[in-house]
Formats: C-alpha cells, structure tokens, sequence
C-alpha cells in the first residue's frame, strides 16, 4: 500500500467532495440550468421587482399580452433583447434553451402554458 502525507489526503478528499457535490446539483446538467435556477441568478434582478418596466414574476395582468405573443416570439425577443432588456438578460453565456427555460418559468407563474424546451 502506497502511504499518502496527510495534507495530500486532505486536499484529495475535499476535491472529490467538491466534485460530488456540483454533480449533484441542477446546474451540472449535461443540457443546462433549469428555467428556475436562470430566473433566480439572472432574471430575478428586474423581473423580481419590475425594474426598467419589466412584467413583475407572477404577474398574470402584465404577463397576459406577452403571452398572447407565444414562446417562439417571446423567447426570441429574450434571446435578442427588447427594449431596456439586453440580448439574454444581460448574460451572453446563456444558451438558447437556457433562456427559452427562463420565459417557460417566468410565464407559467403567470398562468401560462408553455413548454420545457427539448
């Protein structure tokens, strides 16, 4: 058996605890964050309290035109910006599907039925 310092132990075990614990998390999915986890870290900054005259999270009555338009418009306008909103909510790092999750999860808390993207 091959004897390993203590501090070198230490440092493997941390690294394994760290890799378990991103792997179990959501956003270690092979296809992306979840339409949740976007809002929160991204979305959430104007749609949680209406900045730049975004429709509020849960809205139903701001949301309701919006909808009408249909997730194709709506997540293409997401993806390219409109009005005060950057291209992705200001996060180039987003994927496409990254963002059509966002507008699947910010319009279905306003009574929308969207799709989850495939």
């Amino acid at each position: 058996m091959v004897s390993v310092p203590a501090p070198m132990r230490s440092l493997a075990t941390s690294l394994v605890a760290a890799v378990l614990a991103v792997a179990a998390t959501p956003a270690a999915r092979a296809d992306g964050r979840s339409g949740q986890e976007i809002y929160e870290a991204v979305c959430a900054a104007c749609h949680a309290t209406g900045e730049l005259k975004s429709p509020k999270f849960g809205d139903a009555r701001a949301w309701k035109p919006l909808i009408a338009e249909g997730q194709r418009a709506l997540t293409r306008a997401a993806i390219k910006g409109i009005r005060e909103m950057p291209p992705r909510g200001g996060n180039p790092r987003l994927s496409d599907r990254e963002v059509e999750r966002a507008v699947v999860h910010m319009v279905n808390a306003a009574g929308g039925k969207f799709r989850e993207p495939k």
